[in-house]
């Protein structure tokens, strides 16, 4: 039995109790701290009126961000918490321009995320960009040589995922930053999927951009969303901003004068809720250190190939340790409804069409439980137990 000092933290997510929770790669279990946070909030709203703005409320997108800094390499002031990843992303493809020196290329893969891609696709042609999208080939990674191939010297930036969210497969983010600096290029990083599973230093990597959320193996729930931008991009200001951007916002002046740091990627009015609840997750990780993370991922991820594999299920994942995140998918015989039946039993996971059922352990996850998924998969297999759920309406979370 593998001594595992990780566990004792479990007690800290109460759903952990109740269920066996395999789905932090779509939405993290949450900390038992966050409802006393949620009721500090309602407490300050309810006492302190309009006045908790200047208690602490107006600094909360930074000083949140502050928590996220250290899981990224990031140094304090550098973090800015915005609603979604979307935005964020819409932020950095405003903040370029993309009708001088030539540079109107923006360079993306066919695995990253759709939300990613569809505000790329919809606003590139607006602000005279086109976008080169490199194929996958195997639905499982990109091909990096191929990948490099395409960053050239008419390219401006390049967007792409970290990892990958349909398969987890890591992309050898530094080299792709080199090259890309090589060639005049930015690269701005979708890190949604590694931050909180997989180490992760946007210094060493020397990113330009940055983007992730606290949503999923972060811990801290929806509406937590961060960007980084590197100090070295300090002149670049995104034309998607608000108010909370602007040096004096308290003046109303009738044009922008951006701050200084995280503070000019700011947009509107904060969504002060989700940021009560989006530190505790992080400050848990923190303490757990993401080297633990991350060892016991890769342990718990190799084995779940290894049972999958003895069974014949297709697996939609890297079998390289170093090329693999925190989640394996496998596609098993009536997957989609033997994931319901699953679901049904507590046992907390998802479903995509093409890739099977994911299973994602985290940190908190037992041994135990990574080999009882699979058995209770055989179970319902053996059973026929997934017949009950063919005509049910598809959960996917």
């Amino acid at each position: 039995m593998t001594d595992d000092s990780l566990l004792r933290f479990r007690d800290q997510f109460p759903i952990l109790h109740s269920t066996t929770y395999l789905v932090s790669n779509s939405l993290g279990a949450m900390p038992r701290a966050v409802p006393d946070r949620l009721k500090e909030y309602a407490d300050q709203w309810a006492t302190r009126g309009v006045r908790a703005w200047a208690q602490g409320w107006w600094e909360m997108p930074i000083k949140v961000g502050d928590e996220i800094a250290p899981l990224i390499g990031a140094g304090a002031g550098e973090v800015a918490m915005v609603p979604n990843v979307t935005i964020a992303q819409a932020q950095i493809l405003s903040s370029l321009d993309y009708r001088k020196d030539g540079r109107d290329t923006i360079v993306m893969t066919e695995m990253d995320f759709p939300s990613v891609r569809y505000v790329y696709d919809a606003l590139a042609t607006k602000l005279g960009a086109r976008i080169v999208v490199v194929p996958s080939d195997d639905g499982i990674s990109i091909d990096e040589d191929r990948l490099l191939a395409a960053i050239d010297e008419r390219t401006r930036l390049v967007s792409i995922s970290h990892v990958l969210f349909r398969s987890a497969y890591i992309l050898d983010a530094a080299r792709i930053c080199a090259h890309a600096h090589r060639m005049g290029a930015l690269v701005a990083l979708d890190a949604y999927h590694s931050v909180g599973v997989v180490p992760v230093d946007v210094k060493a990597m020397d990113a330009d951009f940055l983007t992730g959320g606290v949503l999923k193996w972060l811990c801290g729930g929806p509406g937590g969303s961060f960007l980084w931008v590197s100090p070295k991009v300090s002149e670049i200001s995104p034309a998607l901003t608000g108010w909370q951007a602007h040096e004096h916002p308290f003046a109303f002046e009738p044009e922008m004068s951006y701050a200084s740091g995280a503070w000019g990627w700011l947009t509107g009015t904060p969504v002060i809720p989700a940021l009560f609840a989006a530190s505790e997750g992080p400050r848990i990780l923190r303490e757990a250190t993401m080297v633990a993370i991350r060892e016991k991922s890769v342990r718990q991820t190799s084995r779940l190939i290894e049972l999958a594999d003895a069974r014949g299920f297709i697996v939609t994942a890297p079998r390289d340790n170093d090329r693999r995140a925190g989640t394996v998918a496998f596609d098993v015989p009536h997957a989609r409804e033997v994931a319901q039946a699953l679901l049904a039993r507590d046992v907390i996971v998802d479903y995509r069409p093409g890739a099977g059922i994911r299973v994602a352990p985290h940190f908190y996850t037992t041994d135990g439980e990574v080999e009882s998924v699979v058995e209770i998969i055989d179970e319902i297999l053996a059973k026929d137990a997934w017949k009950k759920y063919t005509h049910e309406k598809l959960v996917v979370t």
